[in-house]
């Protein structure tokens, strides 16, 4: 059936119903329209086009304003002066003074005394304190022959053996401060010496030297404690330190007896405690029962480079913080032995060309271990070597050869030249 001619057009203005809006559409954004390829066929053809608003086009935005570009920065040519106050404190705590040896005139026999402690500011804190007593540095001699690493031997070989000899070259020839004298031939499982015996090698000792003396016992509670009391009465009035008194002692029901004899005889004690600040504490809340503050020197431990030095750096710098914080407990001195350098095998042992000398190497070692004790606020150094305790020496005086420092030298840090 055919279209008629009202359905056709009908048609057609449905097709421009669906096509002119998209033609106004372009219009009002173009303006203009080009049809290109469109075939058109129709009897009639008539286009409408509706009267359009024209629309303002919008004025062209006005010229930016010329800027003058920024001048750049002037270049330094110095670093810019800044005023340097370093922080500056006052601590609550002291650490105790001690004295070890006592001279003719405090009856002893010793041609000078030496002191430590006394310190109120961490380890050369200059400019808040000079500190009152320098580090001391004791020399270890044993009354045995020993087995020693070769760089140790060279330099005691003709002594070994002879306790005496030995403290008498490690005053007169290395400078040493003090004169520790390890009694380890007393040892049960060793020579078993008896306290008698070992009192006359201490008394040897006294006549060899006038420094103040140490005495090491072997490490066995019991026998040490027979020892430090006939040592405490032969030598009485010397002042001289018996180490080291334990928790061991304690227990075993002998520290308070070797405490009574310290302290009747006028001698100190080393406190040794293996790297617990509480134990440290305990130790010496049982020493206050029988001995005055100024006869007690504590040793937290010292594990050698490569052994654990952190940690023995740790339990020092810790301790002194908490003295000069107020706790009174571990107002004492500190004591160093760092001679356990030496049990390093890395001290001594062959190794690579690249590790060689080992006869600086092992000096070394014990310089290091010593120095960085030092720097956690170690009073008092039991060292071996003579170059080590040579540097610890010269280093110490370095430190303090300058006196109370001043903020300016320490601002000015970056043109020192070393």
């Amino acid at each position: 059936m055919g279209y008629g001619k009202k359905e056709k057009r009908d048609e057609e203005a449905g097709a421009f119903i669906k096509l002119g809006p998209k033609i106004l559409e372009l219009l009002s954004k173009l303006g203009e329209i080009e049809l290109e390829d469109v075939e058109i066929e129709a009897e009639e053809l008539e286009i409408w086009i509706p009267m359009m608003v024209p629309q303002a086009m919008p004025a062209p935005p006005a010229p930016a304003a010329v800027v003058p570009p920024k001048a750049l920065p002037e270049k330094p040519t110095e670093i810019l002066a800044a005023e340097f106050k370093p922080l500056t404190q006052t601590y609550m705590g002291r650490i105790v003074e001690v004295k070890l040896g006592a001279t003719r005139a405090e009856g002893g026999s010793r041609g000078r005394v030496v002191k430590i402690g006394g310190e109120a500011a961490p380890s050369f804190y200059l400019w808040e304190e000079v500190p009152p007593n320098p580090p001391a540095i004791s020399a270890d001699v044993f009354d045995m022959e020993v087995s020693l690493p070769r760089a140790l031997r060279v330099h005691v070989q003709e002594v070994i053996g002879d306790p005496a000899a030995w403290a008498k070259l490690a005053v007169d020839k290395f400078g040493a401060d003090m004169v520790t004298v390890h009694l380890v031939s007393t040892d049960p499982l060793i020579k078993n010496t008896p306290p008698h015996e070992a009192a006359k090698t201490v008394e040897e000792v006294l006549q060899a030297v006038d420094v103040p003396v140490i005495v090491g016992g072997c490490g066995d509670p019991r026998k040490d404690a027979e020892v430090f009391k006939r040592v405490a009465e032969v030598a009485h009035g010397e002042r001289v330190m018996l180490s080291s008194l334990t928790l061991d002692m304690a227990e075993t029901g002998v520290l308070g007896e070797v405490a009574k004899s310290a302290r009747e005889h006028g001698h100190v004690v080393l406190a040794f405690t293996a790297m617990d600040l509480n134990r440290a504490k305990e130790l010496n809340r049982r020493l206050y029962e029988h001995l005055p503050r100024d006869s007690i020197v504590m040793d937290l431990t010292t594990a050698a480079l490569g052994y654990g030095l952190e940690y023995s750096f740790t339990i020092h710098e810790r301790a002194r913080l908490a003295a000069l914080g107020g706790d009174t407990e571990l107002q004492h001195p500190t004591s160093s032995g760092s001679t356990n350098a030496w049990a390093a095998r890395e001290a001594w042992m062959k190794l690579g060309s690249e590790w060689e000398p080992r006869e600086l190497r092992g000096p070394l070692w014990e310089t290091i271990t010593a120095l960085t004790l030092l720097l956690a606020g170690v009073d008092m150094f039991m060292m071996m070597h003579p170059a080590a305790m040579h540097t610890l020496r010269e280093i110490v005086k370095n430190l303090l050869k300058q006196g109370r420092a001043r903020s300016e030298d320490i601002a000015d840090w970056v043109t020192v030249k070393i």
